[in-house]
């Protein structure tokens, strides 16, 4: 069973084709990244994932259950999740607690699992330590982390993630894919991550999608030429 399975996919704005020839799944359990370079349509192809654009040839199939027969959950942070207006007078603890109020949970109180998940998620970025800051006090960095925090708190089934770790220095990135890695093994969520990272994430990740320029024709073309699973 593939959560998300992406067949011959291409897709162009109006006439300016800048994908074509896409084929990949993202099963449970798998970390999978996806590179390429500037301009490569890495954000494009989220889109097309989650519905935000429309195919134009091809298929994407995103299933609607989990293995275990429940709704399918998405967590999706797009580039400069920060930019979001943050100006309401919360602090980050509780802002990375509201991701544990989904369906119809408002008027629940937070239990020890709750209260452990949000601990958790707020370490796995390094934001611990300031819990008790109000939102408004933060830097552009640091609130890109802790809406990353919140996003693991919801703890969607598939992570869709865009250069996730713009503004962490390397302890806050490792610690982050730790738990990725972690949430994968343990828990068999799926991630589908954008990274310029492919380096660094050699011991973490399952599968490597990368976009490459496609020969003879348009400079923004480019198709799916490597895609390495590690055995």
């Amino acid at each position: 069973m593939s959560y998300i399975d992406v067949k011959q996919v291409a897709f162009a704005y109006d006439k300016e084709q800048v994908l074509t020839n896409i084929s990949f799944t993202v099963n449970p359990g798998e970390f999978v990244i996806l590179t390429g370079e500037n301009g490569a349509a890495k954000s494009t192809l989220l889109k097309l994932i989650l519905g935000l654009l429309k195919v134009k040839q091809g298929q994407i199939v995103v299933q609607t259950k989990n293995q275990f027969g429940q709704k399918m959950l998405i967590g999706y942070a797009p580039q400069q999740i920060a930019s979001f207006n943050v100006g309401f007078p919360s602090q980050v603890y509780e802002l990375v607690a509201s991701g544990r109020y989904p369906n119809g949970r408002w008027f629940k109180k937070l239990d020890a699992h709750d209260k452990e998940h949000i601990e958790k998620a707020l370490k796995s970025v390094g934001m611990w330590e300031m819990r008790h800051k109000k939102i408004g006090d933060l830097s552009g960095g640091q609130k890109q982390r802790i809406f990353l925090a919140r996003l693991f708190a919801t703890d969607p089934d598939i992570f869709i993630l865009d250069e996730p770790t713009t503004g962490m220095d390397s302890k806050s990135r490792k610690q982050f894919y730790d738990l990725l890695k972690h949430s994968c093994q343990h828990h068999q969520k799926a991630v589908l991550m954008v990274t310029h990272e492919d380096g660094l994430l050699d011991t973490y990740v399952d599968k490597h999608i990368h976009l490459v320029r496609e020969e003879n024709l348009p400079w923004r073309c480019f198709s799916m030429t490597s895609c390495k699973e590690r055995s």
